[in-house]
């Protein structure tokens, strides 16, 4: 993708924040307490706390938490007001006791540990064991050494606002299966885990079980189902259908494993049904259906069905790809040495994905800053928030804007949004010509009215596919898509986003009747990262 209007990542979507309030808030409260304050009169220490420091501070923080002095091991943290509460939840509601500590060897300040404690509630008792690790810190106006408070350091799972609680789960365990009848678990399938978890919390009553007694996070994000940790006493599991493909979900698995920080969804364009969902992260966020980025190239798709169903051309039409084309005096580019072609088709302007191509017709007739936003609502079914997945997605952001970011656009930047369902839903409504909303769950559970979109003329509709078997087979998704068979076809895409030195790698495909679409953090171009997570699971021809 060439350098064009970049766009702003939404940082509260793909980071989550964790911690407490900072040095400022502990010294405030220890001032106010009279705890290690100074009165001007002694030396203030400085500087990174000492191996000696480190050792005893750690020790004297475990000791406390050991013995479940909440708050005296709050004042070995530089933020006793937020650590004081999660720590007496620790023992008052999570009803952890017989804890023991075991500090593993420091890797400079940070020292890992493990806690070996038991959960007991109502006569029911098991054993729990994790890890974690805490950072030693100055404390900027006390000079003492103190645990760097992050609610992670009570338990890894734990960001701001969270709690421990062990009691009657808020819903019955589920047993969720495949379109087949195939069980659906987090030990088979990883990153499922955060929608099975989703999935419990909306439709657990409705399944028909019993909840049992688990220990359990309640976290403070809204819309964010518990984090069951340990489970006491096994409730009864009411029986979930959901769409997916065990099949299709393995290869996703797999696939995204090979890239880091990957999601991938898939879905069946005949009705819409989500066949796989598969996220390779670090945090718990599930990018695939809530990832709010820029698509880059394969938001071209939208933008020649736009150009087609306004008449500005048609796949064998005129798309001229010239070296640089100006918009408002911004400047776009092409990918680096890709040759000009001043009597190329729109078909063929499409397979290389030139940019210029596409800048150079957004101010035909009749053309206005809000078409691309027109096609990509009443075409698509995009940008509406009205899809009803059966759990928390997003429904992709195509804003009607004027200057340079009207042309960044319809090239899949400015400010342009996308997810690898909303990717997946365009690559299926193309193909198809229909809109169906994406669900995994059905409808008829909970009587959902899914969005509706009055999608593309059979017309369109057939350009569209036959310029996505061309990319598939001559153009720049050749190489990942080789060795397939059957009808298929795809796209590729590369957004810049600001601060990153390599763009995200986004892939779109279909084979038969599966359509798929991969996003890959800093994976470069299109074809290199994303494209064979989505040829993978394009294989499975489920």
């Amino acid at each position: 993708m060439g350098k064009g209007v970049k766009v702003t990542v939404i940082s509260s979507v793909f980071a989550v924040m964790v911690g407490g309030a900072g040095y400022g808030a502990y010294n405030i409260v220890s001032a106010l307490n009279g705890d290690g304050g100074s009165d001007g009169s002694a030396s203030v220490k400085t500087g990174p706390p000492s191996g000696d420091e480190i050792k005893e501070t750690s020790a004297k923080f475990f000791a406390a938490w050991e013995k479940g002095q909440a708050a005296r091991a709050a004042t070995y943290t530089n933020n006793d007001t937020a650590a004081e509460p999660l720590l007496t939840a620790y023992d008052n509601t999570a009803h952890i006791t017989a804890v023991k500590i075991t500090p593993g060897t420091a890797k400079g300040a940070t020292v890992p540990y493990t806690v070996k404690a038991t959960v007991s509630y109502e006569g029911r008792s098991k054993p729990l064991t994790y890890r974690s690790e805490l950072t030693v810190v100055r404390g900027k106006t006390t000079g003492r050494a103190l645990v760097d408070w992050q609610p992670s350091v009570v338990h890894p799972q734990l960001r701001k606002g969270d709690t421990l609680v062990t009691g009657e789960a808020a819903n019955p365990p589920i047993e969720a299966v495949d379109r087949g009848g195939a069980a659906l678990t987090k030990e088979k399938y990883p990153s499922l885990g955060p929608i099975l978890d989703a999935l419990r919390d909306r439709y657990g009553d409705k399944a028909g079980g019993v909840p049992g007694i688990e220990l359990s996070i309640k976290h403070a994000a809204p819309d964010t189902a518990d984090t069951s940790l340990l489970t006491l006493t096994k409730g009864r599991a009411g029986r979930l259908q959901t769409t997916i493909s065990a099949s299709a979900q393995a290869a996703a698995e797999t696939a995204v494993k090979k890239f880091a920080q990957s999601s991938l969804v898939a879905v069946k364009p005949s009705t819409g049904e989500v066949l796989a969902v598969a996220n390779n992260r670090k945090d718990q966020f599930n990018a695939a259906f809530e990832g709010q980025v820029a698509p880059g190239s394969t938001m071209k798709i939208i933008t020649a069905a736009m150009l087609i169903d306004n008449g500005v051309t048609s796949m064998n039409g005129p798309a001229p790809c010239p070296p640089t084309a100006t918009w408002q005096s911004q400047t776009f580019t092409n990918l680096k040495n890709m040759p000009p072609d001043e009597k190329a088709t729109l078909a063929g302007s499409f397979l290389r994905s030139c940019n210029t191509a596409f800048i150079k017709l957004i101010d035909e007739k009749p053309l206005t800053d809000s078409s691309l936003t027109t096609e990509a609502q009443d075409r698509f079914g995009l940008g509406r928030d009205n899809w009803k997945t059966g759990i928390v997605s997003f429904d992709g952001k195509v804003p009607a804007v004027s200057g340079p970011d009207r042309a960044a656009n319809a090239i899949g930047q400015g400010q342009v949004q996308m997810s690898p369902l909303n990717m997946a839903s365009v690559t299926a409504t193309a193909i198809t010509g229909d809109f169906r909303q994406p669900y995994l769950v059905s409808p008829k559970l909970d009587d959902r009215q899914l969005a509706t979109a009055k999608g593309l003329s059979a017309g369109t509709a057939a350009q569209l596919k036959q310029m996505m078997r061309l990319t598939a087979t001559q153009g720049t998704a050749a190489q990942a898509m080789a060795g397939l068979r059957g009808d298929f076809g795809a796209k590729t895409g590369s957004a810049e986003v600001d601060g990153q030195a390599v763009s995200n790698s986004w892939f779109t495909g279909f084979r038969g009747d599966i359509a798929a679409a991969a996003m890959t953090e800093e994976g470069g171009h299109g074809g290199t990262a994303a494209g064979p997570i989505v040829a993978a699971v394009l294989r499975t021809g489920s």
